[in-house]
């Protein structure tokens, strides 16, 4: 979307390219994730666009240079269903929308019963041709449902008139054909985008996505998926996982559930002597394994991160079952506000006043730590995106893979994210490929599944992107395994570093002056009287004293002023004389050289306020006395060289000398601490203590970090350091430069430390001596030594009294340094790198 709108501002007549977008979704649930996306998430009734996807996530999907451009083309285009062609956008829309909208117009008349002649018509369907609309609610015929129905047909007509259209299905798996009868029928969402791409031609296109693109066919061992015809890309749930980039999966095996009976086993909810639905023993022993998991998670996950709340999903079979788990749960001992109940009838969809009710609260679950459990049938299915389910218990049945796909995709989204988790989620996968089960459960999702849906998971376990745990591995596992929040010490502040973010540079500016009329020279080679008797009446002056070359000389300015034909006509163009060419100081300059100077006028604003102070200077300085020029033809006086070229000089001098008065504005800066960040997350395995730096430990990787942790124990035990600190390139966000990699893409980067020593800062980053060379590192050096240069600029005590520097450290000049007894603070300033001119890359990110 982003690439056709730059590219349709650029070539508005290039068909290839439009401003105009369709987003369908399939429920309410995608659908306002959807508006979430492109409108912010809706809070006390009103969204925030800093908060949308593509505010948040703007450095993936646009660049610098088009950001702006972007946001405000999605701000004024987005329109929610209601909007969709009653909103007035400028130059183009996104129109959001669940199908429903696209639905109930798309019948084709053609197809009508034919009966033959003399057959017994129908009482009903005569009354029904007359009366088309039959009273009663109970008919489809209520005003509200007649209304939207109305409505429907105008959103259909108003996008099948646009010029062009890109539509983009979410959820597509929907939209797909279906068989009937043997016959293959499309759904009424595709019927509906035929008919509205049918005027445009090529100017239509249609993007289908989904994460399950095809349909299951065949039952038992004959059961296989078919899928769709028109996959472009198909990143499916197996390479994500062997990618690390959604959660590793394991199967809770649970001794209680394995010592129940096939009978016990079933995943439908019994009945009371009276007849009324209660949860069976094995939905019972499945909710409290997941429940024992959940607690276990909250307990331990605080210990690390307090903000991170894990949170349990139940999906049940229908909904007379979510509210026999609710009761369930408080029976267990949680309070109201820990389980949220989301109610859906067959079709997946809650009435609207509900909606509204929930949508708030659901979609914040990972804020708050409350609700624990959510409890569900059909609706969660989609569109439900959180990252904190960490534990599912499925108590429905279906052997539709399509369905247990859609259920596993609820809590497969990252909780853990930054590289201190790296390692130990890399650990995890090791384990799970081996066949092992996880030391900890950091981005694991716990599936307490039913044994009877074991051969769902069978696949995945054999290719080594899942796992299985017992009861014995809960007792003998941590949660966060060897993971540890480590915070502040007493008296950081001793070892903390200010980091200076330059919001203005230092510049110099113009000081608003005024000219003063009354202390420009006044003209004194001859007084009024003996000028006017130099001057004719009416034309007279310019046939006759001019032919007659008086003593003032040729009085011919090419300058404009002469041809002048009253005194207003004067004052403008001595003034328009100043402002486009005031080093001219000379009225008598070929035309040649005033032309010139007029192509690039000197001044360019401020006209009537100078032609007011001429006015003024005229009238009551240029000769000492007041003058009226409009009495008697005074201002014809002014017409003499030697006059206009007075008026000329002094003002011109007066301007040029006001450039001359500047203040020097100081530079803006404001500083961030590394101290902002007041826990840091680590393995106690991969980190060491530190005596001088903020946090009590400091990490390293623990593949191929050996650089880094002698580094560390090395600068704590120099004399010559004073604080230095590892930094977090997901924490310390704030401390991480701007450069352009060897693509020609922007990225980001952040050094491996910070050291004060001997009375300088430096940021250093340690490298194999292989990596030294590389063109990416070569950037980065340009990029960081360019910014310690325009720091250095600033005044002392805005840089913390210190130098500033950039320090590419080698491995073998680190160890041969170390080894012959150096110090730190001596080898840091025998490495540190010296400016560069191109200071283009020079800037913190902040």
């Amino acid at each position: 979307m982003v690439w056709q709108v730059l590219n349709a501002n650029r070539a508005p007549d290039n068909r290839r390219y439009t401003k105009n977008f369709l987003i369908v979704a399939p429920g309410l649930i995608v659908y306002d994730r959807l508006l979430d996306a492109f409108m912010g998430k809706e809070r006390d009734g009103k969204r925030d666009f800093s908060i949308s996807d593509l505010s948040i996530f703007q450095e993936l999907f646009i660049p610098d240079a088009y950001r702006d451009e972007v946001f405000r083309f999605v701000q004024g285009a987005v329109c929610p269903k209601e909007d969709i062609g009653r909103k007035v956008t400028a130059g183009g829309i996104v129109a959001i929308s669940n199908w429903h909208v696209l639905s109930d117009e798309s019948e084709d008349e053609s197809e009508v019963d034919i009966e033959a002649p003399g057959t017994a018509a129908d009482p009903k369907a005569v009354v029904q041709s007359i009366l088309p609309l039959t009273p009663g609610t109970s008919q489809g015929n209520d005003l509200n449902v007649l209304n939207r129905r109305f409505e429907r047909g105008g959103i259909l007509a108003y996008l099948k008139d646009l010029p062009s259209l890109m539509v983009f299905n979410d959820e597509a798996h929907h939209i797909h054909d279906f068989k009937r009868e043997g016959e293959v029928t499309e759904v009424e969402w595709q019927k509906s985008l035929n008919l509205i791409a049918e005027p445009k031609g090529s100017a239509f296109v249609q993007v289908d996505f989904s994460a399950t693109p095809y349909n299951e066919v065949g039952t038992g061992k004959n059961a296989r998926k078919s899928y769709f015809p028109h996959i472009v890309v198909d990143f499916d749930l197996k390479t994500a996982m062997r990618a690390a980039l959604v959660k590793s999966l394991v199967l809770d095996k649970r001794s209680e559930i394995g010592a129940l009976s096939h009978a016990d086993l079933d995943y439908k909810a019994g009945r009371d002597e009276n007849g009324n639905p209660i949860l069976s023993e094995g939905q019972r022993i499945m909710l409290r394994a997941g429940l024992t998991k959940l607690r276990k998670l909250e307990a331990e996950f605080a210990t690390l991160d307090p903000e991170k709340h894990p949170k349990m999903l139940v999906v049940c079979e229908d909904t007379t079952v979510t509210p026999l788990v609710d009761e369930f749960m408080r029976g267990e001992g949680l309070a109201d506000d820990d389980v949220l109940r989301v109610d859906s009838n067959r079709k997946g969809e809650l009435k609207v006043e509900e909606w509204k009710y929930l949508r708030e609260r659901l979609f914040d679950v990972d804020r708050h730590k409350a609700p624990r459990v959510i409890v569900s049938v059909l609706m969660l299915r989609e569109g439900f995106d959180v990252n904190n389910i960490c534990v599912i218990v499925p108590l429905r049945a279906s052997s539709a893979g399509i369905l247990l796909e859609q259920t596993i995709g609820r809590g497969l989204r990252l909780m853990w994210r930054g590289n201190e988790y790296d390692d130990i989620k890399r650990e995890n996968r090791q384990l799970i490929r081996a066949g092992q089960t996880p030391s900890n459960m950091i981005d694991i999702l716990s599936i307490v599944e039913h044994p009877a849906f074991q051969s769902f998971y069978d696949e995945l376990i054999q290719e080594g992107l899942a796992a299985e745990s017992d009861d014995e591995d809960d007792q003998n596992t941590s949660s966060t395994g060897d993971l540890i929040s480590v915070g502040l010490r007493a008296g950081f502040e001793a070892y903390d570093f200010a980091i200076p973010f330059v919001l203005r540079d230092e510049i110099e500016e113009l000081e608003e002056t005024r000219i003063d009329p009354t202390k420009l020279e006044a003209f004194g080679s001859f007084s009024l009287d003996q000028l006017k008797s130099q001057i004719g009446q009416g034309e007279k002056f310019h046939s006759e004293d001019v032919q007659a070359r008086t003593r003032f000389g040729d009085y011919r300015v090419q300058g404009g002023v002469m041809t002048a034909t009253g005194y207003n006509d004067y004052l403008a163009r001595i003034t328009r004389r100043i402002t486009e060419a005031v080093t001219l100081t000379s009225t008598t300059k070929s035309s040649r050289d005033f032309a010139n100077a007029t192509k690039f006028p000197y001044i360019q604003i401020n006209r009537a306020e100078l032609a007011e102070g001429i006015d003024g200077f005229i009238r009551n300085h240029l000769f000492k006395k007041r003058l009226d020029p409009l009495v008697d033809e005074n201002w014809r006086v002014l017409l003499i060289d030697p006059v206009t070229e007075h008026i000329i000089k002094v003002w011109a001098r007066s301007i040029l000398e006001a450039e001359d008065t500047v203040i020097v504005a100081g530079a803006e800066v404001t500083h961030r601490r590394l101290s902002e960040v007041p826990k840091l997350a680590m393995r106690e395995s991969s980190s060491i203590a530190a005596d001088k730096a903020i946090y009590f430990r400091l990490p390293y990787p623990s593949r191929n970090g050996g650089l880094e942790q002698a580094f560390i124990e090395t600068c704590d035990r120099d004399a010559s350091v004073e604080a230095f600190c590892k930094i977090n390139e997901q924490k310390h966000t704030f401390a991480r430069l701007r450069y352009i990699k060897e693509d020609g893409l922007p990225a980001f980067y952040s050094p491996d430390f910070f050291v004060r020593a001997v009375g300088s800062i430096y940021l250093v980053e340690t490298k194999a001596q292989g990596q030294l060379t590389s063109p990416n590192v070569l950037r980065k050096r340009k990029a960081a030594v360019a910014w310690c240069d325009r720091i250095n600029g600033l005044p002392a005590e805005q840089r913390s009294g210190c130098d500033w520097h950039y320090v590419l450290l080698g491995e073998e000049t680190f160890y041969s340094w170390r080894d012959k007894g150096g110090s730190v603070g001596d080898l840091l300033a025998y490495a540190k790198l010296r400016p560069v001119q191109d200071q283009t890359q020079a800037r913190f990110a902040f």
